[in-house]
């Protein structure tokens, strides 16, 4: 059974989407990039609501800019690589391939999903993966940790929510960000 992996960017106060924009520094930097890249190589589906989507999407023509680093051009291929599966209400049409849209975010059939595939799923943006937290979906959550303090926002983690995890991975980069990966008890 394939593992559901909740990923993003945090501050260092927790926060995935600050009020007032960036998150800091350090997510920017290749030798992350290419920890990412690494890391994120065997998805095989990616599930993002309306806005994540049209933040990732860039990366279905990102080969097609002058001058992109290696590291850049293989993240772009290994995302047109995956399956998207969006979740939204408004979203008339996508505009990228392998992508399709579901209207309700439905944890039954993420569950068959789970079950019946070969490749881990990961679930990106916080208010989609707040739903995939309440139902008990998440297998994995990996922080990448910014340097800073951003005072408030969207949460990584969504309010109410209780979970007891397994810190089985750690690693300081360079550009000062902080990987941690959990497991779920």
């Amino acid at each position: 059974m394939a593992r559901l992996i909740y990923s993003m960017i945090t501050s260092l106060d927790g926060y995935a989407e600050a009020a007032e924009g960036g998150l800091g520094t350090g997510a920017e930097d290749p030798e992350v990039h290419t920890f990412v890249n690494d890391l994120f190589r065997p998805v095989g589906t990616y599930l993002y609501g309306r806005r994540m989507y049209e933040t990732m999407v860039y990366w279905e023509t990102a080969h097609n800019e002058p001058d992109q680093p290696p590291h850049i051009l293989r993240y772009a291929r290994d995302w047109q690589a995956a399956e998207k599966i969006v979740y939204s209400t408004t979203l008339t049409s996508v505009s990228s391939a392998k992508t399709r849209i579901e209207r309700a975010f439905d944890p039954d059939a993420v569950r068959e999903l789970k079950a019946g595939s070969e490749h881990d799923l990961t679930v990106d943006g916080p208010n989609l993966a707040a739903q995939a937290i309440a139902a008990g979906l998440v297998d994995e959550y990996h922080l990448f940790i910014t340097t800073s303090v951003v005072g408030g926002g969207k949460r990584f983690f969504p309010d109410g929510v209780r979970l007891d995890l397994d810190l089985v991975e750690e690693r300081a980069l360079g550009s000062g960000l902080i990987y941690a990966r959990y497991l779920t008890r």
